[in-house]
């Protein structure tokens, strides 16, 4: 009986070992390529919303107490615009995450969604083209536009039936400004962003 139990835990421990060393092996082999990827769509992103550019420099700049990175996007040695890495973590299904380009006079060129997790054919509708997020932002002074929905009394569309996740969006574009400001050099430090993302009704899906 003794020998049962000894040679019973024995081949637990062998198994977990070599499931441990398997799930190790998995993760070795594909963070690689996983890190390659997210390069090759930041890079995309890049492509999409700024204006034609020679090269780019970044830099991390805290707003909210999140690390947003902002690209800032050179002909020869003049700044021709600034593509910033925003995010909001209040999305229906969690973080959303923008890149928001923008001239050098803060007008927003194009919004590319980077990431998000929400309702699919209601909060995904972010990531479509022409969507009423981007239409309510794209070709807009973002100085001249009060970042939050219009039920929440400002100046974005939000998607029907995905108020929450139109929130999140509208929170990720006012943070990119906030560190666009400190990146062209109009601000010293960004200050924190107060938006309605946070706002949730009872009984509202999305």
């Amino acid at each position: 009986m003794e020998s049962s139990l000894k040679n019973m835990v024995l081949v637990l421990f062998t198994i977990t070992l070599l499931s441990s060393a398997a799930v190790g092996g998995v993760y070795v082999i594909t963070e690689e390529p996983i890190a390659q990827a997210k390069v090759a769509a930041v890079n995309e992103a890049l492509k999409l919303v700024l204006p034609e550019f020679e090269a780019t420099t970044s830099q991390t700049i805290e707003v909210n107490a999140l690390p947003v990175v902002a690209h800032t996007a050179t002909v020869g040695d003049k700044a021709v615009g600034y593509a910033i890495e925003s995010l909001s973590k209040n999305g229906f299904g969690g973080v959303v995450r923008l890149m928001v380009g923008f001239d050098t006079e803060g007008n927003i060129i194009n919004i590319n969604v980077l990431e998000q997790k929400e309702t699919p054919g209601l909060g995904t509708k972010m990531a479509d083209e022409g969507n009423v997020l981007l239409a309510s932002l794209k070709g807009k002074n973002a100085g001249s536009v009060n970042m939050t929905v219009r039920k929440d009394g400002g100046d974005i569309d939000a998607l029907t039936a995905a108020t929450i996740s139109s929130r999140a969006y509208a929170e990720a574009v006012a943070v990119a400004y906030e560190a666009f400001k400190v990146a062209n050099g109009s601000q010293a430090e960004a200050g924190d962003v107060a938006t309605g993302a946070t706002k949730q009704e009872g009984g509202q899906n999305e």
